[in-house]
């Protein structure tokens, strides 16, 4: 008798590229309720720099194969002991923080803050082409990041590190998972948080969503307003 066997085609592997985006530590600026943007080149208070070890010492044991910072101190600053081990590092202009205008670094009126929170609700209704006085519109940053995404993406590397900012993380995780930009702000957001987002070559996925379960023992100073 003649056995016949049905050899089921061998499963190619998943390859999983593994971003993991933190918004940098917290500075002076931040504690007290100041928006800094891409015009303030601020460094990282000392709550910042705690933040900035505690999250070395939780995910120190992961091999980064890359890492991306902004061109902003405070990014680079947040991930110093990842850099300082060796591995590769590229600072690039494309993840700077939004432009949020020629009021960056001051405190903000009453009615200067009712115009941002007004931005913000035509972003929202989708109309992320229109800019902030003197400073940039969302679809404005989403096309400068192109390049840096498209460069994460494609080149080797399994697990990557980007150092970013509050507003420019919305719009990159939108770009990532193919969200419309004015969905960003489902993205919240807090100094030195963790979003971990699982690419294949067909779709993205979040793993961690602004997780900072690794500043348990970080002293959180209140904000000033």
């Amino acid at each position: 008798m003649k056995l016949f066997y049905t050899f089921a085609p061998k499963l190619q592997k998943l390859n999983i590229k593994r971003i993991y985006i933190v918004r940098h530590g917290q500075t002076d600026f931040n504690l007290q309720g100041i928006v800094q943007g891409s015009g303030v080149d601020s460094s990282l208070n000392e709550t910042g720099l705690a933040q900035a070890k505690a999250f070395f010492d939780a995910y120190s044991h992961v091999q980064f194969d890359k890492i991306y910072t902004s061109k902003l101190k405070r990014t680079v600053e947040s991930v110093a002991r990842f850099i300082e081990l060796g591995i590769s590092h590229e600072a690039h202009a494309g993840l700077n923080e939004i432009s949020w205008g020629s009021n960056e670094g001051q405190r903000i009126t009453p009615e200067e803050d009712a115009y941002y929170h007004d931005m913000l609700k035509e972003w929202q209704n989708g109309n992320t082409s229109l800019k902030i006085k003197g400073g940039e519109s969302p679809e404005e940053v989403a096309l400068r990041q192109r390049p840096v995404i498209k460069q994460i993406l494609h080149e080797p590397g399994e697990n990557i590190l980007v150092c970013m900012h509050g507003r420019a993380i919305r719009i990159l995780l939108c770009q990532l998972l193919r969200y419309p930009l004015k969905s960003m702000d489902l993205f919240e957001h807090g100094n030195l948080c963790l979003y971990l987002v699982e690419c294949t070559h067909t779709m993205s996925t979040i793993a961690k969503y602004n997780d900072v379960s690794h500043l348990v023992n970080v002293a959180q100073p209140q904000v000033q307003v």
